[in-house]
């Protein structure tokens, strides 16, 4: 029995603290979240932030795929939302991830702005302990009056290249 006792305080426990990774100070997942009123695909002068829409961050095992990790968080009044991480994840795949919105009329995950990757380790060189994430956004159920004319003129600038 001793020596139990003694292998899993030798070599169990040590491992067991070494897997949660805590950092001194918890590292902070900031992003946006949109309204796509002119349904077209990325941000325009007439996309809107949305205020307590939710978002979960999602951390997988890179072999299994196995999620390890989820935390959620919501946006505020400017449509900005910040998830605080306690524990490095330096080997393992997070996103953060648009969950529901919180208009009606403006909840359609825009395909491809859905979801964002973020990089959850202090092992990388960056001395800040934020992350950013790209924006992320939903679509309007109906284009707003002036999106036809406003895409008329990313259409034009294309055809300038």
């Amino acid at each position: 029995m001793a020596k139990v006792l003694l292998f899993v305080a030798l070599c169990v426990l040590p491992a067991l603290v070494s897997a949660t990774r805590m950092v001194k100070n918890p590292l902070v997942v900031q992003g946006l979240v949109y309204c796509d009123r002119c349904r077209a695909g990325f941000e325009t002068p007439k996309s809107r932030c949305i205020p307590g829409a939710t978002v979960k961050l999602m951390c997988s095992d890179r072999k299994t795929g196995k999620v390890v990790y989820e935390k959620e968080g919501y946006t505020d009044e400017a449509g900005k939302y910040e998830i605080a991480v306690p524990e490095d994840h330096w080997d393992q795949i997070c996103d953060a991830l648009l969950v529901k919105s919180s208009q009606p009329d403006c909840a359609i995950m825009t395909e491809g702005r859905e979801r964002a990757r973020v990089i959850l380790t202090t092992y990388n060189g960056i001395t800040s302990n934020i992350r950013y994430a790209n924006a992320m956004g939903f679509m309007a159920d109906e284009p707003e009056a002036g999106c036809a004319e406003m895409m008329k003129m990313y259409q034009e600038d294309e055809e300038d290249v």
